[in-house]
């Protein structure tokens, strides 16, 4: 297969320089060019590319893992620099969508690509084989469309649009290149226009706008019946589109209405959108769409206004209510509360819920639409649920909602209310099939899907090293389970610690399965190896908080020390069983959550990392070995640069005000390369890109580890204790915030007892502690801040409301 090492994207604009970013992401150089501003000499020629980097650098969200990896970035132009290209693997065109001007930069690339370069087009509407017609047959052969979505390292979609003409080989290197490499899922589209995404996308947008004006809802009820409540983003419909841009919204739907003819082409733009667009009320980018901030008078918050589709005036936010959604927010399952939603619940069609009306309507009417694309924008289901689950963030994909909802009760009452129905249903449903998918436990996948070549199900195929933890339960079964925990057999002799509380936050059950699999004579004995991670969007948010408040308010102080040890015991049989465990942390992995991750013996993250020891924002500390996984780190990092440092060297002094701040900040790392940089994550722990290989990927790495002979580590008893020294000058920095009136003085206790464990205590320095020494002192200093009041208030104040409190 070909390989990838250096890219040319060819348009700085804003998903140019985007794609040039995440490219650099993975580690590999990549030319970003741009046309040559009128009238520019020297460095001002590349101007328009270096601005588009430069805009890249500062994008909130961040586009670059790191800062730094912005230096594998080359700017340049089109008129002095195209010649660069001829030593790429792979060229992005990523220009205006202007049939003519891409066509004419294609011809200039061509004179100067490498023959078997492969080209692609990042176009998100115009013909793929049209831009390439009359090109000569190498050019043809190498070229195809993959349409990122944006912005591109968050977004996980990728559409791969070959032509008639397309090389299947250069097709598939790029397909896996971006999937390993990039971390895309990879959807095949047809070269049709807005593809599949933005086709089935922009129906179900345009679809919901016609309900909301003949229903006469406004746009807050739409975003409060189009977001969570069936699996949808929480920006749900008026507030994605105000992210995404007015404007864009608008060319992507004029594409579809000049390039297609469907049984649901009657559907527009409404007057008042277009009204909206010749006021250039864009969304976030104009500080105005369907939503903008008002600036708060004196000591008041910024007040959010909505905005009145009637009369295109502001007015403030309304709350809608509706009976029926408040009694489906207790249902955690999508597929039971769209059921409840829908009345297919056995409770039927409620008279005067709206809620149900406008829901019934949209999904009804997006379902069929979606069964009716098929073949024309893909040959498969699976196509589409994965198109509409990774560029739009759906829970569930059209045909799996669909599932959930029952196909044949739904099928019913299309029938019954007179409306139309897709043929692709009742092929289904005449092969004598009651669901899109099934579960197919010999499949790589899990499942298999509805074939409409064949009328049977087929096994649902994924690359190599895609897997889950849900496909392994399927598969290979649970040998032990409580209500927090699982341990699941992935096979190879790796045991899988998966965790299943709600947010995955660490109680007493998942501690114990943790405790039971790794002692001798347990769970666990049957294993090689074991990995902890789980299919969740988030690894940990750490401990459960709730348990603990209850126990301090009822003055259980026992209680709060045995939950302590208990914890120190569960990370201490992690770092040392004789066994290697792999953590593979992903999403938010918070405070418990990275002291699990800190105590393995090998870590393989998700790039999209955001892990932090953040405990002091709930008045507490790390104190389950956090703060002294942190000493041993910074302890080592300064003897590797002067191996017989003093205890109070300027090396350990630096290591220590780096650990220091990271914990008493409550620091968290916004990649998995940022971790490494807070000494999260060491230099041998690998990164999956891929959020789908992250199991996989930890499966081989604990397997390494075990066939390597893997000899679990020492309890350090020689550990120099940073001591007086150290502690004085951190008390000292902890002082000065205060005198600058940056920290409360809850923070200053918060900062002494963070300072006061990590340096061993006022020790002489390099007195030698050991790491049960260092657990110990973390563990008073934690039951003593549960003592104080306002550290109490903080933890009510998060649970409350999921932000903290400074008090």
């Amino acid at each position: 297969m070909k390989r990838i090492n250096k890219v040319a994207v060819l348009g700085a604009g804003t998903m140019g320089a985007r794609i040039a970013a995440h490219i650099a992401n993975a580690g590999l150089p990549v030319y970003l060019f741009d046309i040559v501003p009128p009238d520019a000499d020297g460095p001002a020629r590349d101007k328009i590319a270096a601005a588009g980097l430069d805009a890249a650098r500062k994008s909130k969200p961040a586009a670059f893992f790191e800062p730094s990896l912005a230096r594998l970035v080359s700017v340049g132009n089109f008129d002095d620099d195209l010649k660069r290209i001829a030593d790429v693997d792979w060229i992005i065109e990523a220009v205006v969508e202007n049939l003519d001007i891409k066509r004419s930069l294609l011809k200039k690339v061509d004179a100067v690509r490498r023959p078997g370069t492969i080209i692609t087009t990042n176009t998100s509407g115009l013909p793929v084989a049209k831009i390439a017609e009359g090109f000569p047959d190498d050019f043809r052969r190498c070229w195809f469309g993959t349409h990122f979505f944006n912005p591109p390292r968050y977004m996980r979609l990728l559409e791969v649009i070959p032509t008639a003409d397309s090389d299947r080989a250069a097709v598939d290197a790029i397909a896996h290149f971006c999937d390993v490499r990039l971390g895309k899922g990879v959807v095949f589209a047809k070269d049709t226009p807005n593809f599949i995404g933005n086709r089935i996308g922009t129906f179900s947008v345009l679809n919901v706008m016609r309900l909301m004006q003949e229903m006469d809802l406004s746009i807050e009820d739409v975003d409060t019946l189009t977001g969570s409540a069936v699996g949808w983003p929480k920006s749900a419909t008026f507030r994605t589109i105000d992210l995404v841009g007015l404007d864009i919204l608008g060319h992507v739907v004029s594409n579809m209405m000049q390039n297609v003819r469907d049984e649901r082409s009657e559907l527009q733009l409404p007057d008042f959108f277009k009204k909206m667009v010749e006021r250039k009320w864009l969304g976030d980018k104009t500080k105005g769409g369907f939503y903008k901030k008002q600036k708060g008078g004196a000591g008041k918050e910024d007040e959010r206004l909505g905005l009145d589709w009637r009369t295109l005036e502001y007015r403030p936010r309304q709350k809608p209510k509706f009976p029926a959604l408040e009694m489906a927010k207790n249902v955690e399952d999508t597929g039971a509360r769209v059921r409840m939603l829908l009345g297919l619940d056995g409770g039927g069609p409620q008279k005067g819920d709206k809620a149900g009306q406008f829901l019934w309507s949209s999904l009804s009417d997006l379902w069929t639409y979606s069964a009716n694309r098929i073949p024309e924008i893909s040959n498969s289901i699976v196509e589409i649920d994965r198109a509409m689950k990774m560029g739009f963030n759906w829970e569930l994909g059209p045909f799996e909602l669909w599932d959930a909802a029952g196909v044949e009760a739904t099928v019913g009452r299309m029938k019954k209310e007179g409306k139309p129905v897709a043929a692709n249903v009742e092929k289904l449903l005449a092969n004598g099939k009651k669901s899109w998918y099934s579960d197919d436990s010999e499949a790589a996948s899990g499942q298999q899907y509805f074939d409409f070549g064949s009328a049977t199900y087929q096994p649902q195929q994924v690359p190599e090293g895609v897997w889950s933890v849900t496909v392994a339960r399927k598969s290979k079964g649970v040998v032990k389970k409580n209500s927090g925990a699982s341990l699941i057999d992935v096979g190879g002799g790796v045991g899988c610690i998966e965790f299943h509380s709600k947010m995955n936050s660490l109680g007493a059950d998942i501690v114990q399965l943790i405790a039971q699999t790794l002692k001798p004579g347990g769970a666990g004995d049957n294993f090689d190896a074991f990995v902890i991670t789980n299919d969740a969007a988030n690894f940990s948010v750490g401990a459960n908080l709730m348990l603990l408040l209850m126990s301090i308010q009822e003055e259980e102080w026992d209680e709060v020390d045995m939950a302590i040890r208990t914890f120190q015991n569960m990370t201490q049989a992690i770092k040392f069983s004789p066994k290697p465990v792999v953590a593979a942390p992903f999403g938010l992995t918070l405070g418990g959550g990275t002291e699990i991750s800190l105590h393995s013996a090998a870590r393989q993250p998700h790039a999209e990392l955001y892990t932090g020891l953040v405990e002091v924002g709930v008045g507490l500390l790390p104190g389950a070995g956090g703060c002294k996984e942190m000493l041993l780190r910074a302890v080592d990092s300064a003897s590797s640069i002067r191996k017989d440092g003093r205890g109070e060297s300027v090396e350990l002094m630096e290591a220590m005000k780096k650990a220091f701040e990271t914990i008493a900040t409550a620091k968290v790392a916004t990649s998995a390369h940022e971790a490494r940089g807070l000494g999260f994550l060491s230099d041998s722990d690998h990164i999956t890109m891929n959020r789908e290989r992250v199991l996989s990927d930890a499966k081989n790495r604990a397997l390494e580890l075990a066939r390597a002979g893997y000899e679990p580590p020492v309890p350090r008893t020689d550990i120099p204790a940073p001591g007086e020294s150290i502690l004085a000058a951190l008390k000292m920095g902890v002082y000065l915030m205060r005198q600058g009136e940056f920290i409360s003085d809850h923070e200053v206790k918060i900062g002494n007892k963070v300072a006061e464990v990590l340096c061993g205590g006022a020790v002489s320095p390099g007195t030698p502690v050991s790491e049960q020494y260092v657990l110990d002192l973390e563990r008073e200093a934690f039951k003593s801040l549960c003592g104080e009041r306002k550290t109490q208030e903080r933890i009510q104040f998060t649970l409350k409301t999921g932000k903290t409190l400074r008090n």
